[in-house]
């Protein structure tokens, strides 16, 4: 095996996308927690949750990695903002430096999908959390907050699904590239 897909999940997003790229590419998908030594892996392809400013298991397995010559690293977020939205993907690229060294980062290819939410099913943790963000972003005036902060509000409390598997051939091109 030379490519891996590993993935960070806790609520199934990344786990749809990770499952769905490994069908279209024929790269196996392994969680994080289950990872191996990479140091042999020609491509490596990290997906990852975005939860409080982080992505889910990022740091962990690239904390003693260093990249072999000739080596592929494509890095991919799923979160609830909009990646399309230039100040969303500016906090995720911020979040990412915190965990990533300056090299691995630059020499990783970055992709941003759309995930989803189901309150229902958030953790008693996370469903704190965001309650009190929901509580806090509601004090401040529409005219302030960021298209991120009216998504958030709009959608508290609910079930959504931006889910889009047609975003991934951006990615599979990508793959097929270093192929």
């Amino acid at each position: 095996m030379e490519r891996v897909i590993l993935y960070g999940s806790h609520y199934g997003s990344t786990l749809q996308y990770a499952k769905k790229l490994s069908e279209l590419t024929d790269i196996p998908a392994v969680h994080y927690k289950d990872a191996f030594d990479l140091s042999g892996m020609r491509t490596i392809i990290y997906m990852g949750g975005l939860y409080a400013g982080g992505v889910l298991g990022l740091a962990k397995i690239f904390r003693k990695f260093t990249p072999q010559e000739g080596q592929k690293i494509i890095l991919i977020t799923v979160g609830l903002s909009d990646p399309d939205e230039p100040e969303n993907r500016e906090n995720i690229r911020k979040a990412i430096q915190k965990q990533l060294p300056s090299n691995l980062l630059y020499q990783a290819k970055l992709f941003h999908l759309r995930g989803g939410i189901d309150y229902q099913r958030l953790s008693l943790g996370h469903g704190t959390i965001m309650a009190l963000l929901y509580r806090s972003l509601r004090k401040i005036p529409l005219d302030k907050q960021t298209a991120e902060n009216r998504a958030l509000i709009e959608t508290y409390g609910k079930q959504v699904n931006y889910i889009d598997f047609g975003a991934l051939e951006a990615i599979i091109q990508e793959v097929e590239e270093i192929s």
